[in-house]
């Protein structure tokens, strides 16, 4: 629930920063911020030498699995609403089950198969109603914010299923501060090249801050601890718990509205995502000899 609290108020977070600083610079800042609170831990656990082993791979999957998704969920945020963007990271299971499927030939049982067609069901639903191309009132079409949260999610998919073919056996600490390093280094450039003319103010400086060291470093610590000892399984349910949080943040902190078909179509992405996860299972009805 902490984890779930925490990760529910980066969409708060980035929505804040996103609108001084622009998507690249955004996502820039929060994984240098979240790198440099991560490298000192890193140290005083004696584990620098495992991450200059290992440094390419977790370079390369840092940069996928944070520095592009969260430049994409930042691009989102300036047209759809923080709740809306968490309902669609919602998806991101279903995803790692046909990436699972597709590269490790890991292949869904029946019921996690009626999860992933349920599951994408729901996001086409829900993608319908936000499917205008054309330029709102925030001057971007909301259209391009749905599938940039549905890229953002497949690219968490693919760096999860990377991350257990090429970096399984090392520490967590390793991985989670290596791949804010290789996401920062990978959105350094972009970023000055981007970065904003007007002086971001003091609000949208602490909202990276949070961003940073909350909802990137300290929430990579819990996450990582959270499967080590309750199991990769159970701590991928906080991905449905997220959304609760993000909506009462949206609703409460910046006035964003909920309407019935968006609760109705995350209802449907939640039972599929655990459906096709095996956290659901549908009844299996035995033969009697």
């Amino acid at each position: 629930m902490l984890l779930a609290a925490i990760w529910g108020a980066s969409f708060l977070f980035m929505r804040i920063a996103v609108v001084e600083f622009g998507p690249i610079a955004t996502a820039a800042m929060r994984v240098a911020i979240a790198a440099a609170f991560l490298w000192p831990l890193l140290l005083l656990r004696g584990q620098g030498q495992k991450l200059r082993q290992h440094w390419k791979p977790i370079f390369t999957i840092g940069l996928l699995n944070s520095g592009i998704p969260f430049a994409l969920f930042s691009f989102a945020l300036l047209s759809i609403t923080t709740g809306l963007s968490a309902v669609l990271n919602a998806t991101v299971p279903l995803f790692g089950a046909l990436i699972a499927w597709l590269w490790l030939n890991d292949r869904p049982t029946t019921s996690r198969s009626l999860g992933l067609a349920i599951g994408f069901l729901g996001v086409a639903l829900l993608a319908w109603d936000k499917a205008s191309f054309k330029p709102d009132a925030s001057g971007y079409a909301p259209g391009w914010a749905v599938l940039a949260c549905l890229a953002a999610c497949l690219c968490y998919a693919i760096a999860a299923t990377a991350t257990k073919r090429y970096l399984t056996g090392l520490p967590a600490l390793v991985t989670a501060t290596g791949s804010q390093l290789g996401a920062t280094l990978g959105l350094a450039l972009p970023a000055i090249w981007f970065w904003p003319t007007t002086p971001p103010g003091v609000k949208a400086w602490l909202a990276l801050l949070a961003l940073g060291v909350a909802c990137t470093g300290i929430a990579y610590i819990l996450y990582f601890r959270l499967i080590e000892q309750a199991g990769p399984s159970r701590a991928l349910a906080v991905t449905f718990v997220i959304p609760l949080f993000a909506v009462f943040y949206g609703v409460v902190l910046l006035g964003e509205t909920v309407t019935g078909w968006m609760l109705l179509c995350a209802a449907v992405i939640v039972c599929g995502t655990a459906l096709a996860t095996g956290l659901l299972k549908l009844p299996v009805r035995q033969r009697r000899t």
